[in-house]
């Protein structure tokens, strides 16, 4: 609140200085009996250019029409000036107006416009000792000449400082948008496929079950339209989040937790296969919310791959347990890799890729590979502390 009324304050502070040299040029530019009309218009075009509320200002009210137009009267003032052959001395008010406008020019013009607008500002003030060229000798003169460049070079150099920092952010912004949305369509990979290699699996299941069990037939049933249920909530809360990717994406994304895990393994045991979840009782539930994610999609993925390349598996068995100050998740699985999956359910191997960035962004360890015997495991390990960014 105190820094919004500073702003505020300095806000007023110069615009009160900019209509005090206005005023000053006028009442000057009148004592010495000269019309005052060109300068009316010169200073009342640069103060309209720069004190035009932006909520009001039409749209072809453009920033190079505001720059461009003040220093063309000025120049054409001056060019009057010297083709009169007299003195129309300048004052405070239309060289601050000028250096505001090379200001605007260099920030807010669009690219092929901005050294044009810039380049006749800078013309109109270092052209402004010429009004009273007959009467100024040429060492002030040079002297006016180098003020005037250093303080359009400063002008200018501020303008394009912060124009590039303009820029960096916008590129900032956008990056940051796009990263999101590959995190988040990364996001709605993951479940929809998980839910529907289940439905396949299941279907796979029910369509075996219709000839020799049929009555034990409606719990696989009900299994394929959760599966077909859950997969179509993440679509649709997915895709909204992709719509809008903003900063509070992230918040929105479907992730999981530790106690979601319980509700995962309950949705993928079927009639064919038994899952246990074994949880660490000392286990706390209050583990950084980035790793009990990350904890989630391993079992999620592990989970899916079981069905992909498993599914004569009978037992599997997921494993939550703190072990040495680090969080242990285990999937393991008692199946020889056999499937009846259509190829193309297969996946193309992005999972444990992804997986593996997902973990060692948070200083972690993923290892997948088969058991001894029989079976296959995926282990990850977690820091439990809370996770700054990677080393």
């Amino acid at each position: 609140m105190k820094s919004v009324t500073g702003r505020g304050c300095a806000r007023g502070l110069a615009v009160g200085v900019l209509l005090g040299f206005v005023a000053y040029d006028l009442s000057f530019t009148a004592s010495t009996g000269h019309a005052t009309w060109p300068a009316v218009v010169i200073l009342l075009t640069g103060l309209a250019a720069i004190l035009w509320p932006v909520a009001r200002r039409p749209p072809w009210f453009t920033p190079q029409l505001r720059t461009a137009v003040p220093a063309v009267f000025s120049l054409a003032y001056s060019a009057g000036a010297i083709l009169a052959g007299r003195s129309q001395l300048f004052g405070p008010g239309e060289v601050v107006i000028l250096l505001v406008l090379t200001f605007i020019a260099v920030r807010h013009c669009a690219q092929r416009w901005a050294v044009v607008c810039g380049v006749l500002d800078g013309l109109a003030l270092l052209a402004l000792p010429a009004r009273y060229l007959h009467s100024v000798t040429d060492e002030n003169l040079l002297l006016l000449t180098a003020v005037g460049l250093v303080l359009l070079g400063s002008s200018a150099g501020l303008g394009g400082y912060l124009r590039s920092l303009d820029y960096r952010r916008t590129v900032t912004v956008t990056e940051t948008r796009r990263a999101e949305r590959l995190a988040i369509a990364a996001d709605l990979h993951d479940f929809v496929a998980h839910h529907v290699t289940g439905i396949l699996v299941q279907t796979q299941v029910a369509r075996m079950m219709a000839t020799t069990r049929p009555d034990d037939l409606d719990p696989v049933l009900a299994g394929i339209e959760r599966a077909a249920t859950e997969a179509l909530a993440s679509m649709r809360r997915t895709v909204g989040v992709l719509r809008d990717a903003g900063p509070d994406a992230a918040d929105r994304r479907p992730v999981g937790d530790l106690a979601a895990v319980a509700d995962l393994v309950d949705g993928f045991a079927s009639p064919v296969q038994k899952v246990t979840l074994c949880r660490d009782p000392t286990l706390p539930d209050d583990l950084p919310h980035e790793v009990q994610a990350a904890a989630f999609r391993v079992v999620q993925e592990a989970l899916t791959n079981v069905r992909r390349h498993a599914a004569d598996a009978a037992e599997v068995t997921v494993g939550l347990r703190r072990t040495g100050g680090r969080l242990e998740v285990t999937v393991t699985d008692d199946g020889h890799g056999g499937t009846q999956l259509p190829d193309a359910a297969h996946g193309g191997g992005f999972g444990l890729v992804g997986l593996t960035e997902r973990v060692t962004a948070l200083r972690g360890e993923l290892h997948a590979g088969p058991r001894e015997g029989r079976g296959w495991e995926v282990r990850a390990l977690f820091p439990t502390g809370r996770v700054t960014g990677p080393g």
